[in-house]
């Protein structure tokens, strides 16, 4: 699979960005950078300022690649989720059996991130704390509507869509699939969150983890 993933490109919607920063090494290392930085310093106190002075470039250049951080931001959420999607689907490929397809989606939404080493200007697991961080001001803002109209959250839904076909294989006569599936996914980032930051109200630890949570939920719902 990770020769598979290696060769792989990761189709974004080309309205998220000025030029596709894949095509040069000075957008991949805008890329490349920017996750660093929004993990360090946080998003709200990221600028392209910031940005440009940590790349050793004008901030214009910058401009040229993404015409606001709010772009740059649904950018690389997009591109985590597409290479989530990768791996969910590359790992139930041979899966014949529905719950364990189910349980192994399940285990890739949920679990901690390791680094990939096939993509070489993006590190995984940082840009896996930018997600549960950040990932919902990509979309609690006023301009959501237009936003999703014109694609912006286009591969998000969709992994949450393929693991609504799976609970629907699991369990065809459960009414809330897209419920349980879009509560997973988001849900997962969440506990990782309460995990790290406020631990008194999540039961997730050093011992139980957010997987372990989730693999609980699907049991009791859907095999009752």
């Amino acid at each position: 699979m990770d020769q598979i993933l290696s060769n792989i490109k990761i189709q974004i919607n080309s309205k998220l960005f000025v030029k596709d920063p894949e095509t040069s090494s000075l957008g991949k290392k805008i890329i490349q950078e920017s996750v660093l930085l929004i993990n360090e310093i946080g998003f709200d106190h990221f600028t392209f300022k910031k940005l440009g002075k940590k790349i050793g470039s004008n901030e214009s250049s910058i401009y040229r690649y993404f015409e606001s951080k709010h772009k740059l931001l649904v950018y690389l959420s997009s591109w985590y989720w597409g290479w989530m999607e990768y791996r969910l689907v590359f790992s139930i490929s041979n899966q014949t059996d529905s719950w364990e397809k189910l349980k192994k989606a399940v285990s890739i939404i949920t679990e901690k991130v390791e680094d990939d080493q096939n993509t070489a200007h993006i590190n995984e697991s940082v840009l896996n704390r930018i997600i549960i961080a950040e990932f919902t001001k990509t979309f609690h803002t006023k301009e959501v509507d237009q936003e999703n109209k014109e694609g912006f959250y286009f591969i998000y839904k969709r992994v949450i869509n393929r693991i609504t076909a799976i609970i629907n294989e699991v369990n065809p006569e459960y009414d809330y699939a897209k419920s349980l599936a879009s509560s997973i996914v988001e849900g997962a980032l969440h506990q990782h969150f309460l995990r790290e930051h406020m631990k008194t109200i999540t039961n997730c630890n050093e011992t139980i983890s957010p997987t372990d949570f989730y693999f609980n939920l699907i049991e009791n719902v859907l095999k009752k």
